[in-house]
């Protein structure tokens, strides 16, 4: 079974739309996040589909790791965003406050992060995260 087996119709992110013209365009290239909140949704679909690539693209270089380790066993459930504070077309930084929720083995999981996202020549990056 895939990530993509139990994933509901709309988008993994939680918007009603489907992948593909939600957060699928940001992961294949064609779309640039316009706010931290579209970069931390598609980001955590970046989690969902094992997209590496995408992920390191989109973190900031300062923080950025070498790669991205996944857990074959880790199914994604749903993400909720809490807060947002600035993070919108005329802000220069931004956080957003989120619960994802995973299972690994059958037992679930819930991550709770307060992400710090920055813009770079317009570009939205992930820094770095707190968890809660």
């Amino acid at each position: 079974m895939t990530n993509q087996d139990v994933l509901p119709a709309g988008c993994p992110c939680g918007s009603p739309q489907p992948h593909q013209t939600c957060c699928g365009p940001y992961l294949s290239g064609e779309r640039r996040a316009q706010t931290a909140e579209q970069l931390m949704r598609s980001r955590y679909c970046g989690f969902v589909y094992r997209n590496e690539r995408y992920l390191l693209a989109t973190w900031h270089p300062t923080t950025r790791p070498k790669s991205v380790q996944f857990d074959e066993r880790q199914r994604w459930l749903g993400l909720s965003i809490r807060e947002n504070q600035a993070g919108n077309t005329s802000d220069q930084e931004g956080h957003v406050e989120f619960v994802a929720r995973f299972k690994v083995n059958g037992k679930g999981h819930r991550l709770h992060e307060k992400s710090r996202f920055a813009k770079v020549d317009d570009d939205w990056y992930y820094v770095s995260g707190e968890f809660l």
